[in-house]
């Protein structure tokens, strides 16, 4: 069973940075899809970005490419999103999400089987 826990949310102005961690554990030998989504009250989840374990590559929705980073460190079996200038719109509870997937095409929130619970960003003007 994997589980994910996430920190690293808080309060920050906008153009500042905050990196979330997603501690994961539990892993098989499968290959995973790795995700943070995030969530503004009134919203539907929203993907935010994508790493598939498998191939490396990374997807990001188009509001937060060339700010956002996704990247797993393997030896400490956490997965990290670097978000610089960030912006009020930016305002959500982000969420660590986990799929046993080859790939991470296509994926969307439904189609993920683990999650955590969950870490506050809040940017203000």
């Amino acid at each position: 069973q994997v589980q994910l826990v996430e920190s690293g949310g808080g309060s920050v102005q906008a153009g500042g940075s905050l990196r979330l961690s997603c501690a994961v554990s539990g892993y098989t030998d499968s290959d995973y899809c790795m995700a943070w989504f995030r969530q503004a009250p009134g919203n539907e989840r929203e993907r935010v970005a994508r790493f598939s374990t498998t191939s490396g590559l990374t997807y990001y929705v188009a509001s937060v490419k060339g700010r956002f980073t996704i990247s797993q460190d393997n030896a400490k079996n956490t997965l990290y999103l670097q978000m610089n200038d960030l912006k009020p719109e930016d305002t959500a509870m982000y969420y660590c999400a986990a799929k046993v997937s080859n790939t991470c095409a296509n994926l969307v929130a439904v189609d993920f089987n683990y999650w955590g619970q969950g870490t506050q960003v809040t940017v203000s003007l």
